[in-house]
C-alpha cells in the first residue's frame, strides 16, 4: 500500500470504473477479507433509510456476507445492483487505488489496516473489533484518534443513526477531512509500526 496523489480527473476515473457517481464524495467501507457483520448490517440500514444523501458508499462485505445481504435485499424487493448512492461488492481487489481515491474510510482497526490508513493518509472512522486479545483494536484506533486523524465508534454503540451523523460531520467539512488525512500520514513518516507501538504503550 502506498499513497498516490491523485488528480481530480484520476479520482473521477476510479468512480467511473466502479460505476458510481462522479460528483459525490466517496466513503469506503470494509471489514477485512471475511467482512464484519455488524458494520455490514449497519451500513445496509443506513442505505435502506437513504441517510447517505450527500455522499456515496462502496461497501466490501466479504464473500459469505455478500450472499447473505443479497438474499436479505431480495426479500425486500431491493436489487443489490441498483442501490441508492451505493455499491456493494464481495471484495475489493484494487484496494490501494480505491483507498487513494476515497474521501473517508470506515473500517475495523487491526494493525495492518491502521498501517495502511496511515500510509495512504486517509481520515477514518474506526469500529474496533470487540473481544479480541487485550482489546488491541481499540488501542490501535486510539493512536490515530489521539492525533486527530480518526473518530472511533465502539461496536456496542454502532447503529445507522450515529454512524450517519459521524460521516455527515466529516463529509460536510472538507477542510477537516484534509487535516485528518495529513495527521494520519504524519504517523507513518517514521516507521508507522514503531510509532503505533509507542503510542499504545502511552495509552496503556
Amino acid at each position: 500500500m502506498k499513497k498516490v496523489n491523485m488528480s481530480q480527473e484520476e479520482k473521477i476515473k476510479v468512480k467511473r470504473d466502479l460505476g458510481i457517481q462522479e460528483d459525490l464524495p466517496l466513503v469506503l467501507v470494509f471489514g477485512g477479507s471475511q467482512g464484519a457483520r455488524t458494520i455490514n448490517q449497519t451500513i445496509l440500514k443506513l442505505i435502506e433509510q437513504r441517510l447517505n444523501k450527500n455522499y456515496q458508499i462502496v461497501l466490501a462485505t466479504g464473500q459469505k456476507q455478500y450472499d447473505i445481504i443479497q438474499k436479505e435485499l431480495m426479500n425486500k424487493d431491493i436489487d443489490i445492483k441498483n442501490l441508492y448512492h451505493s455499491k456493494i461488492v464481495p471484495y475489493i481487489y484494487d484496494m490501494e487505488r480505491i483507498m487513494n481515491a476515497c474521501d473517508l474510510a470506515v473500517c475495523r482497526s487491526g494493525a495492518i489496516t491502521i498501517t495502511e490508513i496511515a500510509i495512504v493518509g486517509k481520515p477514518a472512522i474506526f469500529i474496533p473489533l470487540p473481544n479480541v486479545s487485550q482489546n488491541h483494536q481499540e488501542y490501535n484506533a486510539k493512536v490515530l484518534e489521539s492525533r486527530g486523524a480518526a473518530k472511533i465508534i465502539l461496536d456496542s454503540n454502532l447503529n445507522a443513526e450515529n454512524l450517519s451523523k459521524t460521516i455527515d460531520l466529516l463529509i460536510e467539512n472538507p477542510k477537516l477531512l484534509q487535516e485528518m488525512g495529513e495527521k494520519a500520514q504524519s504517523v507513518s513518516i517514521n516507521n508507522v509500526e514503531e510509532q503505533i507501538y509507542k503510542e499504545i504503550k502511552k495509552i496503556i
